[in-house]
């Protein structure tokens, strides 16, 4: 508490020191004149946090392997950040130069986030397409002769295989190999529940505002009871019944977990599509339709849709997060995507034991981290997305 506290005071000198010297040196301009406490302790504390990574980056290289292994992770974080980083600016340079004039308009108006955001969208979708020729075993083959529980990194001295850089789980299985078909079965699952949810929310939701009455009444109340009940409690529940029901029944389990979970959360699509379309429904040209003559197709897929994809598409990409990690979320927990499918939940918990090596070997120790990671870069790809398209669709500048 001593250290912290005096790091905490050292650091409020400092930025009162930077914002005094430099209202000094700049002779008072409206920039440090104008200046808050807050802002030049920003300041400050960012400069300290990119000192102690430049620090803790170089500790990673020390000739002490005790040390360098503490810091091997960040390691790797500061150099998987730099190859995305230029990855991302060189996809959008090759945008901007290649393909039609709109797709050249619109990386001309994409950050870097967003490029990142999209790139990453679509080495997974070509990964979740073409995994059975970009996987080297099946994702359930047992290898014949192969050791279960090889370590990643392919040293034999701390039990790897150069055969195997990702290493093997614990019956034996390439852990590369799932973990390319889990692209397809977890980010696949996640799209159809994706889509379907808002199938069903999105289509109850116009017709709530298109009818009004009773009608709405009805629905908005039945969605308020399914709301109020917390969704991944609820869903591990309805999923804890339906393995009983898959069992009778011979339905897959993951049939009724894409229903669950797309049920569960179109009550969120409908809260959204119910707000769009009421402020829609009372336009002059939806009048002007109903004049017309039109029924409640055309009202509702031909007025009022085409005038709410602007939300209801950023809402996708968010929804779509959301069922991502439930699904993921829910096969860590043993009732979502099942054995022999790959999924990089049930992977997460199936290779945490791999952790123990962390402390003397943690190149070794990455090998359940990799699910986890692909995960959470699709996550932050999808909202980098989704916060672009919020830009472009409310008209904000940077």
């Amino acid at each position: 508490m001593i250290w912290f506290t005096s790091a905490l005071v050292a650091m409020a000198t400092a930025a009162w020191v930077f914002r005094y010297a430099g209202q000094k040196a700049t002779s008072s301009t409206p920039y440090f004149r104008d200046m808050t406490f807050g802002v030049a302790y920003g300041y400050i504390l960012g400069t300290v946090a990119v000192a102690w990574l430049a620090w803790a980056y170089l500790q990673a290289y020390s000739s002490d392997q005790v040390l360098a292994n503490k810091f091997f992770f960040l390691r790797l974080a500061v150099h998987g950040f730099l190859l995305f980083a230029v990855a991302a600016y060189l996809f959008r340079l090759l945008g901007r130069g290649l393909g039609p004039a709109w797709s050249r308009r619109l990386f001309r108006a994409m950050p870097l986030t967003a490029a990142f955001g999209v790139l990453t969208i679509i080495l997974y979708a070509i990964v979740a397409i073409f995994a059975p020729l970009l996987a080297p075993y099946g994702q359930e083959q047992i290898i014949p002769g192969v050791a279960a529980n090889i370590v990643a990194g392919g040293d034999p001295a701390l039990g790897g295989n150069p055969d195997f850089p990702l290493g093997t789980d614990q019956i034996g299985r390439d852990i590369l190999s799932r973990l390319i078909y889990g692209a397809r079965n977890t980010v696949g699952i996640a799209f159809a529940t994706t889509v379907l949810a808002f199938s069903l929310g999105g289509s109850f939701g116009f017709l709530a505002a298109t009818f009004g009455g009773w009608i709405d009444q009805v629905l908005s109340r039945a969605v308020d009871v399914l709301m109020a009940i917390p969704s991944l409690i609820f869903a591990l529940l309805l999923m804890t019944i339906a393995s009983a029901w898959a069992t009778s029944t011979g339905i897959p389990l993951t049939v009724f977990m894409v229903v669950i979970i797309a049920v569960i959360d179109s009550t969120r699509v409908f809260r959204l599509a119910r707000a769009v379309g009421q402020n829609i429904v009372v336009m002059d040209y939806i009048e002007a339709a109903k004049l017309r003559g039109e029924g409640m197709g055309y009202l509702v897929f031909k007025e009022i849709l085409p005038n709410a994809t602007a939300p209801l598409l950023a809402e996708f990409g968010l929804r779509f997060c959301f069922v991502f990690l439930t699904i993921a979320a829910l096969s860590f927990l043993g009732v979502g995507i099942q054995p022999p499918l790959a999924d990089w939940g049930t992977m997460v918990r199936d290779l945490g034991s791999f952790v123990n090596y962390a402390a003397f070997a943690p190149q070794a120790a990455i090998t359940p981290l990799l699910a986890a990671g692909a995960i959470a870069m699709l996550t932050v790809a999808v909202n980098f997305v989704v916060d672009w398209m919020l830009q472009r669709s409310s008209g904000l500048k940077e």
